[in-house]
């Protein structure tokens, strides 16, 4: 399962033409190469995509999104630029992109224009908003958090925050790879197409649907997390004596026994008013600190054995950062080797999937600026002349392909 055609893989053999940058887009076309599309990434000519070099918090976005995929540098603003990508999309099942409402149809690369010569194609469209009053709108991740409720619901009451993770842009990137999926499933049906179409406010929305349940159903509207009553009395984060935090989770009757015993708790186990949930979440004002105290006394390594001991739910909070040389994370395949611009190698994330009881395998390491534009171009038919001329008049630009 390492070959670079994918062999092995579940999607070997499907040719995806990705227009994307920033997270949503890229996140989608991840996916499909991770289970063995092959991913092929229009970028501009020169300096390729700009989420190669945003600073700060968006550093991690190209790395993270773009392994397993081939990159073809194209000026799509040149009819020989555009002359090269139908060609590709003529030999390509799906094409994706997450770009302004409308701004590959002024180029031609529309569904209805692409479709008429590839009628197969599943034409998949990431944007902020589906059908509707705000669809022509533009949305990020935190617009979408604000306007669709996640962030009230994280933040303490009066003060929205939005999440600390591009839950939208990755969770609509992983609904957009399942619509690409389906469509690819009913092609084998009808021999057609779709275009496909995902975004980030109905994403949000469905991640706070639970919340809207909550209040269809009882007429109480959910207060937001920091302050909302939990259905458990131990269900909240304790300081140790290392000066480190853990969470842990007591939520039922088995599990508050077991943990009375791994504590050293007796007179908590004896106590006939906690006996049962219900009276330990009317008790929480008493039961936390002596709870709190234990915690105090205790390292978080010492906390943690005991719960793991105990078989309770618990975590300790740990940063982005101590994930490197978290346990789990340190299996083979948890983690994926990538080489950075600079020469620096950095391990991160697999796709959280086992199939076959294995992991799934780097198979191309992150491209360099129009890196395979070559390969494809032959792969296309183009003479080695024709090629020379795109890549004079910059409709094309070409990369020497590394060594990895």
């Amino acid at each position: 399962m390492t070959a670079a055609d994918g062999a092995g893989l579940p999607l070997a053999g499907v040719r995806v033409v990705e227009f994307s940058h920033m997270v949503m887009g890229p996140s989608c076309g991840l996916v499909l190469a991770d289970l063995g599309a092959d991913v092929i990434k229009v970028e501009p000519v020169g300096a390729g995509d700009k989420t190669r070099a945003l600073p700060g918090s968006g550093a991690g976005f190209f790395p993270m999104y773009n392994r397993n995929k081939r990159s073809v540098a194209v000026d799509l603003k040149s009819e020989a630029g555009i002359e090269f990508v139908r060609r590709l999309i003529t030999s390509a099942d799906v094409v994706t992109e997450n770009f302004r409402p409308g701004g590959l149809e002024a180029m031609g690369l529309g569904y209805e224009a692409l479709s008429a010569d590839n009628p197969g194609l599943v034409y998949r469209s990431l944007k902020g908003f589906l059908a509707g009053p705000y669809e022509q709108r533009a949305a990020l991740d935190e617009v979408v958090q604000m306007m669709g409720g996640l962030a009230y619901m994280t933040g303490p009451p009066g003060r929205p925050l939005r999440a600390g993770a591009s839950v939208n842009d990755v969770m609509g990137g992983m609904f957009a790879a399942m619509g690409i999926m389906a469509a690819l499933y009913e092609r084998r049906a009808t021999g057609r197409g779709r275009l496909v179409r995902s975004s980030l406010f109905e994403n949000n929305v469905f991640l706070v649907g639970q919340h809207m349940a909550q209040f269809a159903v009882t007429g109480q509207a959910a207060a937001p997390m920091p302050s909302r009553l939990s259905a458990w009395a131990v269900y909240d984060v304790f300081d140790t004596a290392d000066d480190e935090k853990i969470f842990v989770g007591v939520v039922s009757d088995t599990n508050w026994r077991a943990f009375c015993s791994a504590f050293d708790l007796p007179d908590l186990a004896a106590d006939p008013d906690l006996a049962t949930n219900g009276e330990r979440v009317a008790a929480r004002d008493r039961l936390l600190p002596r709870l709190r105290e234990t915690f105090a006394g205790l390292t978080r390594a010492e906390a943690v054995r005991l719960c793991e001991a105990a078989r309770l739910p618990f975590a300790p909070i740990q940063r982005p950062e101590d994930l490197f040389e978290d346990p789990q994370l340190n299996e083979p395949g948890a983690l994926t080797e990538l080489t950075l611009d600079d020469g620096r190698t950095v391990r991160l994330p697999s796709l959280p999937l086992e199939i076959g009881g294995r992991r799934l395998p780097l198979r191309l390491d992150l491209p360099k600026v129009g890196e395979h534009t070559a390969d494809l171009a032959r792969e296309l038919g183009y003479t080695a002349a024709e090629l020379a001329a795109a890549e004079e008049s910059g409709a094309l630009g070409a990369a020497p392909t590394p060594v990895h």
